[in-house]
């Protein structure tokens, strides 16, 4: 085994395997390693310019076969067999789980020929990857994106490594001891966080990358990934109250009569947004010129009420598309490796856009730009992100970049990219916002709303939506929202869903954006039109407006997004603090009270901001609830009574409002 340093980094060469540990951020490392001759070069997730902190780091390579490089607070030690063991102010944390023999002094001396850092050869291609770290007994890891399960802590959870409609891949780990663990790698995987060890793999891969850092709070770990990801600009004025949409208005004359009724209600909308299925087909990019007969008129009928407009924009290219024969000859479209060349199969025969081709980045965003950017559509709503496939076949997909396996996860990321190059361009960052269906680490940069996805409408789903806010905070994303009431509605009659979307839309209050979508069924509303094709064509749901459901819930969806109007400065202020360092507007309780072990363990409740305390309502037919308030004094925001903290309380929950307490 070789050691040496080379510019403030420590060098392994060890067999074929080169190692690389190098300073990235304050109190963080870098850690490489490949069976190639040298690195790829790529920086993936780690885009932004950091400080320059070779003053703080050492290496030292000892005469035994070992070596250490320490960063600030950080220290990675390298012993004679290369096993890579991790300090926080010369404590372990985190070492490589490595059970093979090679010395009878040593207590990793096994039999069993398991390695750290294993790499499996693909038969004439590159590498399957698997690292591999010890478990900690009671170690509690949050963060990750968001899947839709219940769990806040990961611990014990396999979470699979790649996009689909509802998952996010964002591989960012914050652990309760005080480090944070980047997986920098865009490749198609699993992550496991067992009790007896903790495994990242990479289907497809040319090197190992991930980053390390530590600190005395979550907080402070969430600012050190955000300064080297990125973090988010300051949201657009005109984006923190009400937005309007459903699945799907289908006519110019649909949208402007809702927001005329909003407006003569003296109601504020902030933004209403056109759904999919506008266009005549998949990758026109533009309106169906019978139903969306004066775009712009549209526009400025809308502005002139102060409401800003939002349409979809999916990556789908149907092979009927005026735009296909163009972009297939050029190489814009996805590749299959076998059998059909189809990739997407929803309402037509498409192919999805590659956007890891710069070249398909510039096309697109042209069209978007000639079709709805230049009428006065403000903002794009970046539907089927994922891409949502056909098949999750993730090893049948080949893009400019590299096949799935290797780069899939990058995809909603680049997707975004185009978007915003294109309005950078004109001079217009300040004003952009994309909503995005999916998002990989560092997409908060890209001044991305990522929302949870296709859900159905069920207590159980909004449960799973707590914690998928929660961790998708802690893995960087500040802007979140949901589908209030969720997206697949049966029957938008029934009184179960009406309840369901009061406790949702009091929960989205104190969310970073509130955002009335769904597929309200049945479906048995009859088309526009008997072509198959075109806006008229597909199927629309039940209307989706808060006047939609009865009068009762009008009101106290009216009274509730008064209370959101009247909260908009304080949002204000919390975006700027999410801009200024990372922090998300939800956040876990341990996120502000990281000292009080009870608040480690809470995954029904958080803080918006660090001022007010939210106890969502999570199953139907409860009316109370209990909270825990940690230390300090809380006043209930709707009875002003003042409770003193370190204690549960039994907390009325009716159907007007859901728990909420304001820190004194």
């Amino acid at each position: 085994m070789i050691f040496y340093e080379e510019k403030n980094k420590l060098i392994i060469r060890k067999k074929n395997e080169i190692l690389c540990i190098e300073g990235w951020g304050k109190d963080s490392l870098r850690v490489r390693a490949t069976c190639y001759m040298d690195f790829t070069g790529r920086t993936w997730a780690l885009s932004e310019k950091i400080l320059d902190a070779d003053n703080e780091i050492v290496v030292t390579i000892n005469a035994n076969d070992t070596a250490a490089i320490q960063n600030g607070r950080i220290k990675a030690e390298v012993n004679a067999a290369g096993v890579l063991s991790f300090f926080r102010d010369g404590k372990l944390f985190l070492r490589e789980y490595y059970r093979n023999y090679f010395g009878t002094e040593s207590k990793e001396s096994r039999c069993l020929k398991i390695v750290g850092r294993d790499y499996k050869p693909i038969i004439g291609g590159d590498y399957k990857l698997t690292v591999r770290f010890e478990s900690n007994d009671g170690e509690r890891i949050f963060g990750m994106g968001q899947y839709q399960q219940p769990y806040l802590d990961l611990k014990g959870c396999v979470l699979e490594l790649a996009q689909r409609n509802s998952q996010i891949s964002i591989p960012f780990a914050v652990s309760s001891l005080g480090y944070g663990f980047l997986w920098n790698n865009p490749a198609v995987g699993k992550a496991s966080f067992g009790k007896n060890y903790t495994e990242w793999i990479a289907e497809c891969t040319k090197e190992m990358d991930y980053w390390i850092t530590v600190g005395e709070e979550p907080r402070e770990l969430v600012e050190h990934y955000t300064a080297v990801t990125g973090r988010p600009p300051v949201i657009p004025e005109g984006t923190l109250g009400l937005w309007q949409c459903k699945l799907r208005y289908r006519t110019q004359e649909e949208v402007l009569s809702v927001a005329r009724k909003y407006h003569e209600l003296e109601i504020p909308l902030d933004v209403i947004v056109i759904d999919f299925f506008h266009w005549t087909r998949q990758g026109d990019w533009h309106f169906d010129a019978e139903y969306w007969p004066d775009p712009k008129a549209m526009c400025d009928e809308l502005h002139s009420m102060g409401i800003k407009v939002m349409v979809s924009v999916w990556p789908s290219v149907d092979r009927k598309s005026e735009n296909f024969e163009e972009m297939f000859e050029r190489g814009f479209l996805i590749r299959t490796e076998r059998g059909s060349i189809q990739t997407y199969d929803f309402e037509g025969d498409c192919l999805e856009i590659d956007v890891t081709n710069p070249e398909a980045r510039e096309f697109i965003w042209e069209k978007c730009k000639k079709n709805y950017y230049d009428y006065g559509i403000d903002m794009f709503w970046l539907d089927n992100a994922e891409p949502d496939y056909a098949v999750y076949d993730y090893d049948n997909y080949r893009y400019a970049l590299g096949c799935a396996l290797e780069v899939g996860n990058v995809y909603p990321q680049m997707y975004t990219q185009a978007f915003c190059d294109g309005i950078a361009q004109m001079g217009r960052e300040k004003e952009m916002l994309h909503l995005v269906r999916s998002a990989w680490a560092g997409s908060q940069k890209q001044s991305a709303l990522i929302w949870s996805g296709d859900v159905p409408s069920t207590f159980e789903a909004l449960r799973d939506q707590l914690s998928a806010g929660l961790n998708m905070g802690l893995a960087g994303i500040s802007w979140w929202t949901t589908d209030i009431g969720g997206f697949m509605t049966d029957d938008v009659t029934d009184p179960a869903f009406q309840e369901l979307l009061l406790r949702w839309f009091e929960f989205a209050v104190f969310s970073p954006v509130l955002r009335m979508h769904g597929d309200r069924g049945p479906h048995d509303i009859p088309p526009l039109s008997d072509k198959d094709y075109g806006g008229g064509s597909l199927y629309t749901g039940h209307p989706n407006e808060l006047w939609s459901f009865g009068e009762t819930a009008f009101e106290i969806m009216k009274k509730q997004l008064e209370l959101r109007n009247s909260l908009k400065p304080y949002i204000e202020n919390l975006m700027r603090e999410a801009s200024a360092n990372g922090s998300p507007l939800m956040r876990t309780m341990f996120y502000e009270f990281p000292d009080d072990d009870i608040c480690w363990g809470l995954s029904d409740q958080y803080m918006f901001g660090s001022d007010y305390l939210v106890a969502p309502v999570l199953d139907s037919g409860k009316f109370e609830r209990q909270v825990y308030l940690p230390k300090g004094k809380w006043e209930n925001l709707y009875d002003k009574q003042e409770y003193v903290g370190n204690q549960t309380i039994l907390c009325d929950a009716p159907i007007e409002n859901i728990p909420v307490f304001r820190r004194r």
